[in-house]
C-alpha cells in the first residue's frame, strides 16, 4: 500500500469510463466531477480544499476548450492533474532545503512524539551526506528515555557524526553546545532533533520556540504522520502558529492508501511538503514533487523516480559484467538470482510496480498471481540451495536433485519447476536478443537508458500511457542527453537488470 493508492484507484476508474466516450456533454463532466469530489472526500481531503478544487476544475472543464477538444476525456484528466499539482504545491520547481550561504545551516526538526521525527532526522542526515555535506546530528530530547542514544545510533547508520551526550543538560544548553561544535569543527549542516509530546502542550511549544530563537534555523521542518489524517493538518496549523515553520515532512507514506492529509496540508497551512518518508529503512526518504505525485495519483506512474532508483541502486561493474554474458546469450541461474536481488534492491515488486505508468489496472492481476516480494525470497532460497554445477546447467536437475533442493529451500518441488520454467523463458528471450551480433541489445539499451530514451516504450512496460510532458522534461534533466546521462552507456536490458524481456511474473 502506498500513499494515494485508494484515491488513484477511484480516479482511474472515473476517467476510464470517460475515455470510452467521444464527445462529452456538460452532464458527463458534472457527473465526473461529482465522482472526483466523492473520491477526494473518501481519501480524507479537507472539505474546504475539496470545494475549492471542484469549483476551479468545473470552471475549466465546462469551457469551450474541453467541449470542442478532439479528446475531451484527456482534457478533463489534464484539468484534474493541474488541480492536483496546484493543491499539492504549485507549478514551480520542488522546494528543496534552503542551505545557508554561511555554514553551518541549522535544520530544526519539530513534531509530536511518535511522528517519526528522530528517524527522519537520521534519514535527512544520510541524504545530505550523499550530497557531500558534513553533517552533525544533535538530540535535544531530554525527556524520552534513550532518545539521545537512538539518534546517535541513527547517525552511525547514516555515517555522520552526532553530538556527544552530556547528561543533565537542558535543551537550550545542548543547542548552544551543538552550535559551537558545528562552527568550530566546520560542519556544513547541523540537524537539531527537538523533544515531542503525544499531544500539543504549552511547555513543548515554549521550549521549541526558545530553541528556534537561540539557533536561528534556516529550515524548521514539521514531521507529521500521514496515517493520522486530518489530525496531522491540525497539528501543522498549531505548530505554525507558534514556530516559523518552513516546510513539512510526511512520514509513513507507505502505510495509508488515502493520502488526504498530504493533499490538504499545503492548501491549509500554505507550507510546502518537502519530503515523504516512504519506508522504515535509513534511505527511505523521497523528495516531494507535486508534478510527480499528481502523475502517480492519476495512474501515470513516476518514470523519473524509477530511473533515479535504477541509477542509485545499480552496481555498475556487476551490471556491465552481466550485460557481457547476456550479449552472448548466456543466462544461468546465478544471473537470474542477480536479477532478483536487483529488483529487491530497487524496492521489490510492489515498489517498482508503483512507479510504472498504467500499473493501477494491473494490480488485480498482480494480486491474483500471488507474486510478491516473498516469492523473490523463496526463488533466491531455491537457487542458493543448488550446487554450482546445477546453477550453471539447470538441465541436469532430475527428480532426486529437485527433491534435495526443495528440502533445502523449504518449498514444494512444483515451485522449483515453476522457477525453472520462468528461467527457460528468460534464457530464450536473451538468446533471441543476442543474435545478429547483439543488435537486439543495442535497441533495448536505447529504450532503457543507453542514449536517448524512448519514453513511450518505457511506459508500455507498465501497460499504460506515456508519461506527462512534465515527466518527460524532468526525465530529460535527470538523464541528460545521450550517453552522459545517469544511465547512459549501460547496455543492460531492463532497468538495472530489474525487468528483463520475457520475464512475466504473472505466469504460474
Amino acid at each position: 500500500m502506498h500513499l494515494f493508492d485508494a484515491l488513484s484507484d477511484r480516479l482511474t476508474s472515473v476517467f476510464d469510463r470517460l475515455s470510452g466516450r467521444g464527445v462529452l456533454s456538460e452532464k458527463d463532466i458534472d457527473e465526473a466531477m461529482r465522482e472526483v469530489r466523492v473520491a477526494l472526500l473518501e481519501a480524507d481531503v479537507a472539505l474546504p480544499v475539496v470545494r475549492q478544487f471542484i469549483d476551479k476544475a468545473k470552471e475549466r472543464a465546462t469551457g469551450e476548450a474541453v467541449i470542442r477538444s478532439v479528446k475531451p476525456a484527456d482534457q478533463v484528466i489534464k484539468i484534474t492533474y493541474d488541480g492536483l499539482v496546484e493543491m499539492l504545491g504549485g507549478d514551480g520547481e520542488p522546494e528543496g532545503l534552503r542551505l545557508s550561504a554561511n555554514p553551518p545551516t541549522v535544520i530544526l526538526m519539530s513534531g509530536l512524539q511518535g511522528s517519526g521525527k528522530t528517524t527522519t532526522a537520521g534519514k535527512l542526515a544520510l541524504r545530505l551526506s550523499k550530497e557531500r555535506k558534513k553533517v552533525l546530528l544533535a538530540s535535544l530530547d531530554t525527556r524520552r528515555p534513550a532518545a539521545m542514544e537512538q539518534l546517535a545510533m541513527l547517525a552511525t547508520q547514516a555515517g555522520v557524526d552526532s553530538l556527544p551526550i552530556v547528561p543533565g543538560q537542558s535543551a537550550p544548553d545542548i543547542t548552544r553546545r551543538a552550535l559551537q561544535a558545528a562552527r568550530l569543527q566546520g560542519y556544513d549542516v547541523l540537524i537539531l532533533d527537538t523533544a515531542g509530546r503525544t499531544t500539543l502542550d504549552e511547555a513543548m511549544m515554549s521550549e521549541a520556540a526558545e530553541i528556534a530563537k537561540i539557533s536561528n534555523p534556516s529550515e524548521t521542518l514539521l514531521v507529521a504522520d500521514a496515517l493520522t489524517g486530518q489530525d496531522a493538518v491540525r497539528t501543522a496549523k498549531a505548530f505554525h502558529e507558534r514556530l516559523p515553520l518552513t516546510g513539512l515532512v510526511l512520514t509513513r507514506a507507505d502505510g495509508d492508501g488515502r493520502g488526504g492529509a498530504a493533499l490538504s496540508m499545503r492548501a491549509v497551512t500554505g507550507l510546502p511538503i518537502k519530503f515523504l518518508g516512504v519506508s522504515e529503512k535509513i534511505d527511505g526518504l523521497d523528495a516531494f514533487d507535486a508534478h510527480r505525485v499528481a502523475g502517480r495519483i492519476l495512474g501515470r506512474g513516476d518514470v523519473v523516480a524509477l530511473v533515479e532508483k535504477a541509477a542509485q541502486d545499480l552496481d555498475v561493474e556487476r551490471a556491465e559484467a552481466m550485460a557481457k554474458k547476456l550479449a552472448k546469450g548466456q543466462f544461468d541461474l546465478d544471473l537470474m538470482a542477480e536479477q532478483l536481488k536487483q529488483m529487491k534492491r530497487m524496492g521489490g515488486m510492489e515498489g517498482l510496480m508503483g512507479l510504472l505508468p498504467g500499473v493501477q489496472k494491473m494490480k488485480k492481476q498482480i494480486a491474483e498471481s500471488g507474486v510478491s516480494d516473498k516469492t523473490f525470497d523463496r526463488q533466491l532460497a531455491i537457487i542458493s540451495s543448488m550446487t554450482k554445477a546445477e546453477r550453471k546447467k539447470p538441465d541436469i536437475l532430475q527428480a532426486s536433485r529437485k527433491r534435495r533442493i526443495a528440502a533445502g529451500a523449504g518449498v514444494d518441488v512444483a515451485e522449483i519447476n515453476r522457477l525453472l520454467k520462468q528461467h527457460r523463458q528468460m534464457a530464450d528471450a536473451f538468446k533471441a536478443l543476442s543474435k545478429n551480433g547483439g543488435k537486439g541489445f543495442g535497441q533495448m539499451a536505447k529504450m532503457l537508458g543507453g542514449g536517448d530514451m524512448d519514453l513511450g516504450k518505457l511506459a508500455q512496460l507498465g501497460g499504460g500511457k506515456a508519461p506527462t510532458p512534465e515527466q518527460m522534461e524532468e526525465l530529460q534533466k535527470q538523464l541528460g542527453a545521450g550517453p552522459k546521462g545517469a544511465l547512459g552507456g549501460l547496455k543492460l536490458p531492463g532497468l538495472g537488470g530489474g525487468l528483463p524481456p520475457g520475464f512475466n511474473p504473472f505466469k504460474k
